[in-house]
């Protein structure tokens, strides 16, 4: 009974540990969750697998770069045997054969230290000095890519907000202006085509609401998908107080295009590559040199039946060795001229991959210059469009409250309405992105 009851304990404290697991790797399902941008951004560098498979890859080279740094050492290894021998002894003098064991052994330790090899050991760990910072580069580089996706998924979900706002109104006005025909219609001073447009509208305005929520369910699934959030977690974003469009001047193209030239991690990155692929061209030419080694070793052994005992045999069987090794490279088959015009040939293309480089940044930026400036001048345009479209409805409304306005002229001042207010919320959050993307180029950090 006792042991059952052990038992039963033992079960409950593991089946507790495995409840209390799940809910520690399950604090983002249940719950909504409401994130800024600054949040969304922040986690996704944390958890993106892209991310962190390049953090995998620059520790692999830190581990080589620790690697060429204790090439510099001498190595020590120790080697030990022990053999049994059996087998037949002949005795002239006992005119007869024996047999027996006979057992021996040998020890020794060795190291051997490169002196000289063409300097080859001082390239290498040059080369994977720089190989760490590149990998570094890279993710930074990689949080910048993520980072701007982060940023436009995020915005297109504010929008899609601001929409069902604006709809959402709209819609609520025009079932106020159908009641109001409604009961005109009851009372006959007005005809069942007027009554019939504004319910059409009615619907339509539904519509247009139903498609704004469709639109955010689908940018939030977006969002939550590039941040690698569980399927089953509940995600929203939380939303600014204002967003407002800047107006402000925009920083000069060219110097933007300098600054990124400057400081983007893939520029650096670049640069990087080609000193890289120059160490090897180094490398490979230390096969022209002679290498120069030092080694040392200290030996012993014994052997049974040598009618001295084993630690004297140690003690006088014991020996050192220091010795020095040139080897001379005299004819190689064109192996290592091979290698040195191949690894010239790599920075050559490191180069050129440079120059590319430099060059799509530079159209990057030119083109993030040029959607600044349009998206700033469209939106300056659909301000006007929507402050006097905006005016014309309410004016029509008033009209059509008091019946001194007929439906037809109505709707089309709501429908220039509803397209005037459509592109003025698209231009204002275009404008926002394009300058947070310009900026972010510049070195700008983004937020809202």
């Amino acid at each position: 009974m006792l042991l059952l009851k052990k038992h039963i304990l033992l079960l409950v404290l593991l089946v507790s540990g495995c409840f209390s697991l799940y809910a520690q790797d399950s604090t983002l399902v249940g719950t909504t969750i409401n994130w800024d941008l600054a949040k969304c951004i922040d986690y996704a560098k944390k958890n993106n697998i892209q991310i962190n498979t390049l953090r995998l890859s620059q520790q692999t080279s830190q581990q080589e770069y620790l690697l060429a740094k204790a090439a510099r050492l001498p190595d020590l290894s120790g080697s030990a045997s022990q053999t049994v021998t059996h087998g037949n002894n002949f005795s002239n003098g006992d005119n007869g054969r024996h047999s027996g064991y006979n057992l021996a052994g040998s020890y020794g330790l060795s190291s051997n230290v490169t002196i000289y090899n063409g300097n080859y050991i001082n390239n290498n760990i040059q080369q994977k000095n720089l190989s760490v910072q590149s990998a570094n580069l890279s993710i930074i580089q990689q949080e910048n890519d993520i980072t701007l996706q982060i940023t436009q998924a995020y915005l297109a979900i504010l929008l899609d907000k601001e929409n069902i706002i604006y709809n959402t109104d709209l819609l609520n006005t025009t079932k106020a202006q159908v009641a109001l025909e409604q009961k005109r219609y009851n009372v006959g001073s007005v005809a069942r085509k007027d009554l019939i447009q504004l319910q059409a509208q009615q619907a339509s305005d539904q519509y247009t609401l139903v498609n704004s929520q469709n639109a955010e369910r689908g940018d939030l699934i977006t969002l939550k998908q590039l941040l690698l959030l569980p399927s089953d977690s509940r995600f929203d974003i939380t939303k600014p107080d204002t967003v407002i469009a800047p107006i402000d001047s925009v920083a000069a193209f060219r110097d933007a295009e300098q600054t990124a030239l400057q400081n983007r991690p893939e520029v650096k990155n670049g640069e990087l590559g080609v000193k890289i692929a120059q160490y090897d061209v180094d490398k490979a030419r230390a096969g022209y040199k002679p290498t120069l080694t030092g080694g040392a070793s200290l030996n012993s052994g014994y052997a049974n039946g040598q009618g001295t005992s084993f630690g004297y045999q140690l003690n006088n069987n014991f020996t050192q060795q220091l010795g020095l090794t040139l080897a001379v490279p005299i004819f190689t088959k064109r192996v290592v001229k091979t290698q040195v015009e191949e690894a010239k040939i790599n920075v050559k293309q490191a180069q050129l991959d440079l120059s590319n480089t430099r060059i799509t940044l530079s159209q990057t930026v030119e083109r993030a210059y040029i959607n600044v400036e349009n998206a700033r001048s469209q939106y300056d345009a659909a301000n006007e469009q929507y402050k006097y479209s905006k005016e014309s409805y309410r004016i029509a409304s008033e009209q059509l409250k008091v019946g001194v306005a007929n439906t037809v002229d109505f709707l089309l001042q709501k429908n220039l309405y509803v397209q005037a207010q459509q592109a003025f919320i698209q231009a204002k959050y275009n404008t926002l992105l394009t300058l947070k993307i310009y900026d972010f180029y510049r070195g700008v950090p983004i937020k809202l």
